[in-house]
């Protein structure tokens, strides 16, 4: 488990490297829900999302040395922008590898960061092989979830959240491999044990409620989804985020795609913040009035923005089927 104190090692070490974001008052969404709803807006993040989070506490803890080598990593996209991000700032390289599901949009922002791009198959599964072979060669893995440093960076939005609402009631946030959401829960319920945590993913593909559901982690088939960066598994191995997870997420939500497209629809109509299909999943999850028992105050994680903006556009204009020929 990572605890509150672990935590707060990584605000201290992260500090000058991250932004701490804004929370802000959700007008519509508190009349939507009958209590007061906030949005933390980690989609203001420095590279877009929270991934920068983890990827700069794991960065800075690596010797000169292993830096020296590299690092790598698979990705859904943000962590991999993330991560070449981070890895420039200390001098160091970042090869990522991605499957063909990850949105060219995504691709291309981490060619431009100098990072090694290598596409691999149509799961983040059979990526994962070619950087468990590149590992052998000698490159240092950041994985983007199942790390202690990852979790801890993450938890760092929990600190914000119950330091700008000390009496949050329900945490909202968005989960994949539960990097986000453990490291959030562990912060949250460290500060305040009485809140509730609110894990929510697409409907098709999710690891890590399928894994919970059998009580082990499981393999998924992936599937294209608005949600791109809540794909993949979360490791037959997986050691941290699946416990973290199981012990402190008190309910996990399902969406389909057309839920989420509404979310992105409210982010921007309403909210005016463009926000991809993983960053509006809370948002959605309140719409569909999916949270059950719910109690405010509420704060929802909006947690990237790196959406293709033409597939945004497609949303906005209530496409029927924004993914085209993807789906």
């Amino acid at each position: 488990m990572i605890d509150l104190e672990i935590i707060r090692d990584a605000r201290k070490r992260i500090s000058s490297h991250i932004l701490s974001t804004p929370l802000v008052h959700s007008p519509s969404l508190s009349h939507v829900c009958g209590t007061t709803v906030g949005l933390k807006l980690e989609h203001h993040q420095t590279t877009g999302s929270f991934k920068l989070r983890g990827a700069t506490n794991a960065i800075l803890q690596l010797t000169e040395a292993d830096r020296a080598r590299g690092v790598i990593a698979v990705s859904t996209g943000n962590h991999g922008r993330a991560l070449s991000y981070a890895a420039r700032a200390v001098g160091s390289r970042a090869t990522i590898c991605m499957s063909r599901l990850v949105p060219e949009n995504k691709v291309s922002e981490i060619r431009h960061l100098g990072a090694d791009v290598r596409i691999i198959g149509g799961s983040q599964d059979e990526a994962q092989q070619e950087v468990d072979r590149l590992v052998a060669n000698g490159l240092v893995m950041v994985p983007p979830f199942d790390h202690p440093d990852i979790v801890a960076g993450q938890g760092t939005i929990g600190l914000e959240i119950v330091e700008a609402v000390p009496n949050v009631a329900t945490v909202i946030v968005g989960l994949s491999g539960g990097g986000l959401a453990a490291g959030v829960a562990a912060a949250v319920k460290g500060m305040r044990p009485c809140a509730k945590v609110v894990g929510v993913t697409m409907e098709r593909g999710a690891a890590m409620k399928a894994s919970l559901d059998a009580g082990k982690p499981v393999q998924v088939e992936e599937f294209p989804s608005l949600a791109d960066a809540l794909g993949g598994g979360i490791g037959l191995d997986n050691k941290l985020t699946f416990p973290m997870c199981r012990a402190l997420l008190d309910d996990v939500v399902l969406l389909t795609d057309s839920e989420i497209a509404a979310g992105i629809r409210h982010a921007y109509e309403q909210e005016r913040e463009i926000v991809e299909g993983a960053g509006a999943v809370g948002i959605a999850a309140l719409l569909a009035r999916k949270v059950a028992g719910l109690r405010g105050p509420v704060v929802l994680v909006l947690s990237g923005r790196n959406i293709d903006i033409e597939l945004h556009r497609r949303v906005i204009n209530g496409v029927k089927n924004p993914l085209g020929e993807m789906v």
